[in-house]
């Protein structure tokens, strides 16, 4: 059986990129390899051994492209409501928390952030099917 390790997002300011990580998932670098045209610096943390894969072409300075089919990547959290004070507060731009419902019955609360590059993260609360 496969075991997925990572996915890769291509970054034009790495620090920019890890310190977004950093703060808003708690992501760390784990592993860094440089090279000299690209580096790919990987990010994890307790939780996970799933990891983020920043990848730098270095001497580019176009953004990058999303095309149609990128979504978003998505993390579970204790608390939508208190995580989406906190970066708020911090001054990262959040979508209003939402709510999706069948009937009487939650089946998800999250909202959507962008990292610096514009890849969508969504932080669901841990509930029904996103333990």
């Amino acid at each position: 059986m496969a075991k997925i390790i990572h996915s890769m997002i291509r970054v034009l300011d790495l620090e920019k990129s890890i310190k977004f990580y950093d703060e808003v998932l708690g992501l760390k670098e784990s592993h860094r390899l440089d090279f000299p045209d690209f580096a790919l610096v990987y990010l994890r943390n307790p939780q996970n051994d799933f990891e983020i894969e920043l990848t730098l072409n270095k001497g580019r300075d176009e953004a990058y492209t999303h095309g149609t089919g990128y979504g978003h990547i998505g993390v579970v959290i204790p608390d939508v409501a208190a995580k989406h004070a906190k970066l708020a507060a911090a001054k990262y731009e959040c979508t209003p928390v939402k709510e999706f419902k069948r009937g009487d019955e939650l089946l998800a609360r999250f909202f959507f952030i962008q990292d610096p590059d514009g890849y969508k993260i969504e932080m669901l609360e841990r509930h029904g099917h996103y333990v």
